[in-house]
């Protein structure tokens, strides 16, 4: 690329000529040379006419392709021709790179200054370190300027506590409400030094506090025509601690009041029982849990229950023991982790050791006559709705069958 080209790119609207570009794996360094104007002193303002010398003078600036840039720049220096004045001589400063006592570009500067801005000493040193910049976390609290405070306090002012050091050391900060900017800082929280600020710099209307009583002393002594008004956080934090203290006076009352009250109890919800999809299982479980339990509401006893039913009495009393809803879901899971009957499924055939092609295709029919569904012969499976006739229940009054007992009229 041309030098004129990076020029253009490095120094836009700058009076300078690049004259040589290092590049190394860590660092650019631009040398350039001032080319402006014949400056003025900065003592007298006189217009430098005659060079006394010119020297190099190195820059940072702001990275560039992931490596530190460094300008070192050849400026002129300037004899000053004005008898009074006390400067014999003074350099030329170029606009809107370099100034006077400092090593870094304005632009860098610039950067610099915003990190301190956003970020503090400490944090800030990490990025710039990050971002290859050399910059130390006392150089970057040393480019933050104190604001000029106007003549006259805002028309709403706010005033609050800080912490410069949290439990040891605190300030006053003053803002304006309605520009929504910090005026000033104070270096305490003390009522002397607000009054103090408050006749120097009259005007406030309205002063928007929290509840600290040295606030309230300096208004009253320094701006008794103010208007005292409290935030909102704060309002709402008396009203909090009033709340508290009022409960606290009154707490045996409220105990006492509270174990008077019952609580209501809750009604009962009685959920619907899931709907399942059709199996045996599912289907053989609801009907062994109704007839069960419709021959416990006729007092028949579990042997007898388990002979009618040709169950087991264990199982009796689990049905009549246990919720439907658990049943199905107990038998849910059975039908899901075992879907066929080993009992009713019968086994694949071996494979055919047959190496022709007739052995094959007779192995073939074998194999899908072996696995064609063919009616259940075990006992849990003809049980199914589709071969099994309903359990029979005795009348109404009737003796369970196999007891001496006359029926009951």
């Amino acid at each position: 690329m041309d030098l004129r080209a990076i020029e253009d790119v490095l120094f836009p609207g700058i009076d300078v000529d690049l004259e040589r570009l290092v590049v190394s794996p860590d660092l650019l360094v631009v040398e350039a040379a001032a080319r402006g104007k014949s400056p003025r002193c900065p003592s007298c303002a006189t217009l430098g006419k005659r060079v006394h010398s010119s020297y190099w003078r190195t820059l940072g600036e702001r990275p560039a392709i992931g490596r530190r840039l460094a300008i070192r720049l050849r400026v002129r220096r300037f004899f000053c021709d004005r008898k009074r004045c006390g400067r014999l001589t003074f350099v030329e400063q170029v606009e809107g790179l370099s100034e006077r006592y400092r090593r870094s570009s304005i632009g860098l500067k610039g950067w610099l200054r915003a990190v301190a801005m956003e970020l503090g000493g400490r944090a800030g040193e990490r990025l710039c370190r990050a971002l290859h910049l050399r910059a130390g976390r006392t150089r970057l609290l040393e480019l933050l300027e104190v604001p000029e405070v106007a003549a006259r306090a805002p028309r709403v002012l706010g005033v609050d506590e800080f912490a410069f050091r949290r439990g040891r050391t605190y300030g006053t900060v003053l803002v304006d409400i309605e520009a929504g900017t910090v005026v000033d800082v104070l270096p305490d929280r003390t009522s002397e030094t607000f009054a103090a600020w408050l006749r120097e710099h009259p005007g406030a209307a309205i002063v928007c506090r929290d509840r600290a009583t040295a606030y309230t002393k300096a208004v009253k002594e320094a701006a008794p025509k103010a208007i005292e008004v409290a935030d909102r956080w704060h309002l709402l934090q008396n009203l909090g601690r009033a709340v508290e203290k009022t409960c606290q006076q009154h707490r045996a009352c409220l105990r006492k009041q509270a174990d008077q009250d019952e609580p209501p109890q809750a009604p009962a919800v009685v959920l619907p029982l899931p709907v399942l999809p059709w199996t045996p299982i599912i289907e053989r479980t609801r009907e062994r849990y109704a007839g069960v339990h419709r021959l416990v509401e006729r007092d028949w006893t579990v042997s007898a229950i388990a002979r009618h039913l040709q169950l087991d009495r264990k199982t009796v009393r689990r049905f009549r023991d246990t919720p439907l809803d658990e049943l199905l879901a107990s038998a849910k899971a059975a039908t899901s982790s075992s879907r066929s009957c080993p009992t009713c499924t019968p086994a694949s055939p071996p494979e055919s050791p047959a190496d022709d092609a007739s052995s094959r295709r007779s192995a073939n029919a074998a194999t899908r006559a072996a696995t064609r569904p063919s009616p259940p012969t075990c006992a849990d499976c003809t049980r199914g709705p589709w071969n099994r006739s309903a359990p029979t229940f005795p009348a109404p009054g009737a003796s369970p069958p196999g007891s001496c007992a006359p029926a009951t009229r």
